[in-house]
């Protein structure tokens, strides 16, 4: 891991020179949740500005690293990590709660993140999720082995936003997966038995024979939806 991020701080730095401002790790790897093989790198690249010239330059190296099993790094200018906390208050939570300056300037832990969306943006994803989640599985439902991946895929994203939904009850939520679960568990009273599951699947503690994916599929449904009525039901 320490390997991939110096090559690409190398790289980003060659291809921007001094309009290269920051380069910040997030998400699981910052926060000590990373498991080798099945999670991401998250890396957040601020320019002094982004136009097309940024964008040709960037190209060669967000392949490389795309190449490597990775998203794309977040390109944003320093003037956008200022002024767009009130839209993503997620994102910019998350990278504030748990990031690791690679290069350059710390553009994060003096930010104020800007609420006044954030319950709404909470409540938008986790539905915006579950509706994508039962997209997919309806054409998945044939299909074991594509329906357990769906799932196992969707986990990570879930206790993210069941992270946040437990911020907003007034709840000093933690980073790990698992712990999450727990917190949601005595917040809102949600089985943790679907979600543990799919850790376990995840991080192959369970080998996929030993999941049966479509009665997952309704129980995990369900206690997803526990949480998006907790927090519809919170002041608006």
């Amino acid at each position: 891991m320490e390997s991939a991020l110096n090559q690409l701080t190398d790289k980003l730095t060659k291809a921007f020179g001094d309009r290269l401002v920051s380069v910040v790790l997030y998400g699981s790897a910052a926060a000590g949740d990373h498991h080798e093989g099945f999670s991401d790198l998250n890396v957040l690249c601020v320019l002094d500005q982004v136009t097309p010239r940024e964008l040709a330059q960037s190209e060669p190296v967000f392949r490389w690293w795309r190449e490597k099993g990775n998203p794309s790094p977040l390109l944003l200018s320093e003037h956008e990590v200022a002024t767009s906390t009130d839209c993503f208050a997620i994102e910019f939570h998350d990278i504030k709660a748990h990031h690791r300056i690679l290069q350059g300037k710390d553009v994060i832990t003096h930010l104020q993140v800007d609420d006044s969306f954030y319950r709404a943006q909470v409540e938008h994803d986790l539905r915006a999720k579950l509706l994508r989640l039962r997209q997919k599985a309806s054409g998945a439902l044939s299909d074991k082995d594509a329906l357990r991946r769906l799932l196992a895929d969707s986990i990570s994203t879930f206790c993210v936003l069941f992270r946040h939904a437990l911020i907003l009850n007034g709840v000093a939520a933690k980073s790990k997966k698992r712990d999450v679960v727990e917190q949601a568990r005595e917040t809102f009273g949600i089985d943790p038995l679907p979600f543990t599951k799919l850790l376990d699947l995840r991080e192959e503690r369970l080998k996929p024979r030993d999941v049966e994916p479509q009665g997952l599929l309704d129980s995990y449904l369900k206690e997803i939806s526990i949480v998006i009525d907790a927090v519809d039901r919170l002041e608006k």
